[in-house]
């Protein structure tokens, strides 16, 4: 009992911290991880993204531009319009995470010696600019970024030998994510007009605050959208988990160890609602989500690996707004703040690629993602207990890993299909 009573004062805590300080990030974060959802993704198809990681690849880049270009990306990226402070919202927000990391460590050690499980969250961001060797970049950029987004410049040959230096930013990539994401720059991505890549990776392993009991797993039907079914191996639990019914779906969050990370499952009433669940997810649901009550829940959660293709998300953010800064109409892209802007030499977006990989299994969770935004010049009672509520996610679901703090998700996803 103790130790629940601390980690819910710890939460607390966080919280009241995290919700101001974050907010500003945490709120472009779930905004986009909608908008990506339905535009990037095919519909009803299995996917898996993390907002997270091309905010922050992307907070980078706004940092650097300036007129319409930075009007445009403020509206797609869900920015508040004139606000200095986001990059040091990101910057909060990072920090959090790492803190997080810190007090699960705490949390496995305590564990370790009454004899239960010892694994900490293992959490970890990396952010670096890949520069071209002797380019004219501000120096007050590079500091901005290096003290708020940790991300030092590297600088590379993309003149002589692009091919290298995209085999380069591949292997750091990989490094990163401990082998998980591979040939995050495609080939041909990169020629002699590379300028600059601002890359970030993601890498998280996370177990849960209860283990499912692998014994208990089953197979278990799925229900696909179009009428047919499948046995799949379905975990099965029955604790405390966050709970809300809503109209059409009902949402059910599963703690991560330490209880400020959390799987949080929307799931829709029937096989073919998940369009509509979809149509119906707002930032503010999503924040709410963070905060669920606590229901006995009898839960059965099928096992799955998402490994989607690459994500090339140059048309989508065009399609929502954001044209300038990929130099649409040509000559308009304005990245005066990371490099002069010149007539005959100046910067812009030629594309923006995002990796992402997701497993759950009765252990917990393991994700990676890394995105890369490729840069080139133009030119105590004994009363008879209620029944626990069951919920059987044996349909296509919403899913998203989520910090409770300051309720941003880390990854989000659909899963249509678990095999």
């Amino acid at each position: 009992m103790i130790r629940s009573i601390s980690a819910a004062l710890l939460l607390a805590a966080s919280s009241l911290w995290a919700a101001d300080s974050t907010k500003t990030a945490a709120l472009a974060i779930n905004n986009l991880a909608i908008d990506l959802l339905v535009h990037a993704a095919k519909p009803q198809e299995n996917t898996a993204l993390s907002p997270y990681s091309i905010q922050v690849a992307l907070a980078m880049t706004y940092a650097g531009a300036q007129g319409e270009t930075r009007q445009q990306m403020a509206r797609v990226l869900h920015y508040p319009p004139n606000d200095s402070n986001v990059p040091r919202s990101f910057s909060d927000l990072h920090d959090a995470l790492a803190e997080l990391t810190k007090r699960t460590e705490k949390i496995a050690t305590q564990s370790k010696k009454s004899g239960g499980p010892s694994e900490p969250i293992t959490l970890t961001v990396a952010n670096r600019l890949f520069g071209q060797r002797g380019y004219d970049f501000r120096p007050a950029y590079l500091r901005l970024l290096k003290d708020t987004f940790h991300a030092p410049l590297e600088t590379l040959d993309f003149m002589k030998n692009p091919g290298g230096a995209a085999k380069h930013i591949n292997t750091w990539v990989a490094t990163q994510t401990r082998g998980r994401i591979h040939n995050l720059i495609p080939p041909n991505a990169l020629n002699k007009d590379t300028r600059l890549v601002l890359a970030n990776a993601v890498y998280l392993k996370a177990p849960w605050a209860n283990e499912f009991n692998a014994g208990a797993t089953q197979p278990g039907p799925f229900h696909f959208a179009g009428g047919q079914s499948a046995d799949v191996p379905m975990m099965m639990r029955q604790d405390a988990f966050g709970y809300a019914k809503h109209d059409g779906f009902v949402a059910v969050a599963i703690p991560y160890s330490g209880e400020e990370l959390q799987f949080l499952v929307l799931l829709p009433d029937t096989a073919v609602g998940l369009p509509g669940l979809e149509s119906k997810l707002t930032p503010q649901l999503l924040m709410e989500c963070a905060r669920l009550k606590d229901e006995d829940i009898v839960l059965y959660l099928p096992k799955f690996k998402l490994e989607p293709p690459l994500f090339a998300l140059r048309k989508t953010l065009e399609t929502l707004g954001m044209e300038s800064a990929f130099d649409v109409p040509q000559g308009s892209a304005n990245f005066d703040g990371i490099a002069p802007r010149r007539s005959n030499d100046y910067l812009y977006i030629s594309n923006v690629f995002h990796k992402t990989i997701v497993e759950v299994d009765e252990k917990g969770t393991e994700a990676a993602a890394a995105t890369a935004v490729v840069m080139m010049r133009a030119t105590a009672h004994f009363e008879e207990k209620p029944k626990p509520i069951e919920v059987r996610v044996d349909r296509p679901f919403v899913f998203a890993i989520q910090h409770r703090p300051s309720g941003a998700c880390l990854f989000v996803g659909r899963v249509a299909d678990p095999r």
